[in-house]
């Protein structure tokens, strides 16, 4: 939990009923609603755009609203304090209502305001025009209690040390759902039905205290053209960002990459934030990799402590052709898999159903709670599984013919199609099948890969100490 000074608000009461935010109503965006957007955005005083009619829903008394701006920052208006939290995260459609204005966020009746979104259970408002479920209560999503390994050897007790001083908080958490809430909030100015996604390693479980967030807009089901809708989707919000929310975001930049995104700063939290729009493979793997995360109780340090290698001799940089955080994590995973006495399974092939491309985004959220624990007859310590995965890649695995395959738990042929030609490095994505390595496409930089995955083999070999390839006091303090 992180202060209620920094935000200024009454403290989070836990026992209040819990909301999950990973409910999407699906809807659908036109290239000339779009255009629309960018009219009205730029024809429109903000301020006073967030002004609602009076709504009912049900048996509800017409909720009074307030024309304030919804993004203020650490004081609450004296006039708001006694309406509900739900309120401020509702949204309905009524065949039968007048058109309304752009902004559809409703408050609901509640006994009082918490100081932060209560996390992981909310109701799922479907759009009335789309063939959706019924408005219902999505279960709760909490990580699984697991107990972690014991270390009874100096290197697995680093290891471990690493991982508790370094894994993410739940206040850390807590901290990006509260901005993702009011985000979302702002961004539904623009795109009324959209809904905005915290996805990464800040919900996968491999997620640490100096994680960023990244966050995926969603305005539609079907594809969006990155190189035309979504820029253009990412300017509006860029432009929003700037204009309207410049006491509370810094640094906001539009960055014209492959996949675009809006890179940021929110000055209450103090995290870094990376907005990208319908990279909707991103909100899937997520919850793949949560699945992982929590299925065996060895996988989260030794993610964690491979990250922190990587990191420390440059080669965890996908911007810099290097390997992405989410390579590596899909590496870790692939060599649990292989091993003589496999600790984790594909559990895409197990589950095909809960882990199917064509689930549905509101649903895809409860793979997790239908996955039980794997119980893996091998008992290798944390210690000796750093040391197999730097030893595998280092002399075992076959760069040149074989591509890292999570979904088949094994490696497999490399592909002949032009994305695998000229590749130094291919790990297969789990779901869309594109390779999530392709940033490493020089050779200097996969022959420094795999130099540091040799030397760092041959020195923890020889001393069985994690200090000679992460320094760990350094390691702490970046967290």
């Amino acid at each position: 939990m992180f202060p209620n000074s920094i935000l200024g608000r009454p403290p989070f009461t836990p026992n209040h009923q819990q909301h999950n935010f990973f409910a999407l109503s699906p809807t659908l965006y036109s290239h000339q609603q779009l255009i629309d957007a960018q009219f009205n955005f730029q024809n429109t005083d903000l301020s006073r755009a967030v002004s609602l009619q009076q709504l009912t829903y049900g048996n509800v008394s017409p909720i009074q609203t307030s024309t304030s701006p919804l993004f203020r920052g650490r004081k609450r208006l004296s006039d708001e304090k006694n309406l509900p939290l739900d309120g401020k995260r509702q949204r309905f459609h009524s065949p039968h209502q007048e058109p309304t204005i752009v902004n559809h966020i409703v408050p609901l009746s509640g006994e009082r305001r918490y100081s932060m979104p209560p996390l992981f259970h909310t109701h799922y408002v479907p759009d009335i025009v789309r063939c959706v479920p019924p408005f219902r209560e999505l279960p709760i999503l909490e990580p699984r209690e697991i107990t972690l390994p014991e270390a009874k050897d100096k290197l697995s007790q680093q290891v471990l040390e690493l991982f508790e001083a370094c894994q993410q908080q739940v206040s850390d958490l807590k901290k990006k759902e509260l901005c993702r809430t009011q985000l979302q909030r702002e961004i539904q100015l623009l795109f009324p039905q959209s809904r905005l996604f915290l996805v990464g390693s800040s919900l996968n479980g491999f997620g640490t205290r100096s994680s960023d967030g990244d966050l995926c807009l969603v305005v539609k089901e079907e594809p969006v053209n990155q190189k035309t809708e979504a820029r253009h989707i990412l300017t509006l919000v860029h432009k929003h960002f700037c204009t309207r929310l410049s006491g509370y975001i810094e640094r906001p930049q539009l960055i014209r990459a492959k996949v675009p995104i809006v890179k940021f700063r929110d000055k209450v939290s103090c995290v870094e934030f990376d907005l990208n729009v319908n990279n909707i493979v991103g909100i899937r793997n997520t919850f793949l990799l949560r699945t992982y995360a929590y299925l065996e109780n060895r996988v989260r340090p030794l993610v964690l402590v491979i990250k922190k290698w990587a990191s420390h001799h440059e080669i965890n940089d996908a911007s810099r052709g290097t390997l992405s955080s989410y390579s590596l994590v899909l590496m870790v995973l692939h060599y649990l898999q292989t091993l003589p006495e496999p600790i984790l399974p594909s559990i895409q092939k197990i589950y095909p159903e809960s882990f199917s491309p064509a689930i549905q985004l509101h649903l895809v959220h409860q793979a997790p709670s239908n996955v039980p624990p794997y119980l893996s007859k091998n008992e290798s310590n944390l210690g000796d599984l750093l040391l197999g995965f730097l030893k595998y890649y280092a002399t075992e695995f076959d760069w040149n013919s074989q591509m890292i395959s999570v979904r088949e738990a094994k490696a497999i042929p490399r592909p002949d199609g032009i994305e695998w030609r000229n590749k130094y490095i291919c790990v297969e994505e789990p779901f869309d099948g594109t390779n999530t390595a392709r940033a490493v496409h020089e050779k200097q930089k996969f022959d420094m890969i795999k130099d540091q995955f040799l030397k760092s083999w041959h020195r923890l070999k020889n001393k069985r100490d994690l200090n000679t390839i992460l320094p760990l006091r350094a390691a702490v303090l970046q967290r």
